[in-house]
């Protein structure tokens, strides 16, 4: 079986992980009494890491699912406050650290709430443009001092790692996908990320800069959240959003806005191609168990897919 790295097994109970409502108001209650009174209800959009809901109108409740995804509480809260004010736009505020309790066994986090909208390109004013904005927070993310920071590690699931953290398990993922993709081509760009490593000083990285992560209002970047893969080491994991949200003109101008070396981008495009590999084979394995494959799975399917190409592509065109 396919391993997706950052599937480790949630503790049991009711609800995913065994998280709900009621679960974060006896949280508050016994810790936090002076916003027990406050309404609990589940985010929208929420995360496999973490289950996340809203407190009152102003705060939310930010609880991890399993324990390697409960290292990143006391990171978070030590470190975004640091990072914030270096930044260009918000990052998530840190309100409060709760405690394990109530039957959860992980420390959780109260946070402020940060409004906008998860980018789409349907929702962005100018796509170009927003991937100037996007690159220049990474730029003061990486200028920021990062002598005492979280070096790279289980925390940081080894992203800012070189990747071949992960060579076997995207060697897997080849073998499964053989006469589905182009493999050949996509090894030759697996080993030329490991043939590439990385000789700068180590500066901070988000570690999961996707567009679930970055928050847009009126069509411009508005905020930046989920800092739980974050750290110190190499920024190459970053770039991956060259090829998961941008194309043309707007990955020019990301490119250019970011500027770095050949050997970075080598390295970046192979963080693209694990995930996409690993995830992409994923699917097709849970196809050929007798799964039904729906619209959605599909649809994710073709994006992985998408992505394997683009920067098959993208070796051909900058080598």
């Amino acid at each position: 079986m396919i391993s997706a790295s950052r599937t480790p097994e949630p503790f049991p109970g009711d609800g995913r992980a065994g998280i709900d409502a009621a679960l974060v108001r006896r949280l508050i209650a016994a810790q936090f009494p002076q916003w027990r009174e406050l309404a609990v209800t589940p985010v929208r959009l929420d995360g496999w890491d973490n289950r996340t809901y809203r407190l009152g109108d102003e705060m939310t409740v930010r609880l991890p699912t399993a324990e390697q995804y409960a290292l990143a509480i006391p990171k978070e809260t030590t470190w975004l406050p640091v990072l914030a004010p270096e930044l260009p736009v918000p990052i998530p505020p840190i309100v409060a650290q709760g405690a394990p309790g109530e039957g959860y066994p992980y420390h959780w986090s109260v946070r402020g709430w940060l409004d906008g909208e998860v980018a789409r390109p349907g929702r962005i004013d100018h796509l170009p443009d927003f991937a100037v904005a996007v690159g220049e927070f990474l730029l003061a993310l990486q200028s920021v001092d990062a002598s005492d920071g979280p070096a790279v590690g289980r925390h940081s699931f080894h992203r800012g790692a070189p990747p071949a953290y992960y060579d076997d398990e995207t060697r897997r993922a080849l073998a499964a996908l053989t006469g589905r993709v182009d493999t050949e081509r996509a090894t030759a760009v697996w080993q030329e990320a490991l043939d590439s490593p990385w000789r700068g000083r180590p500066v901070w990285f988000h570690g999961d800069f996707a567009v679930n992560n970055l928050l847009i209002k009126d069509g411009k970047l508005a905020a930046v959240i989920d800092f739980g893969t974050s750290g110190v080491g190499d920024p190459a994991c970053d770039l991956v959003i060259a090829w998961t949200l941008f194309s043309g003109a707007s990955r020019d101008a990301f490119r250019s806005t970011v500027d770095q070396d050949g050997a970075m981008w080598a390295r970046a495009r192979g963080w693209a191609l694990w995930k996409a590999l690993i995830c992409l084979a994923e699917l097709v394995e849970a196809e050929g168990s007798g799964a039904v494959a729906g619209v959605d799975d599909a649809a994710e399917a073709e994006g992985h897919r998408r992505v394997i190409d683009a920067v098959i592509a993208d070796r051909a065109l900058h080598g």
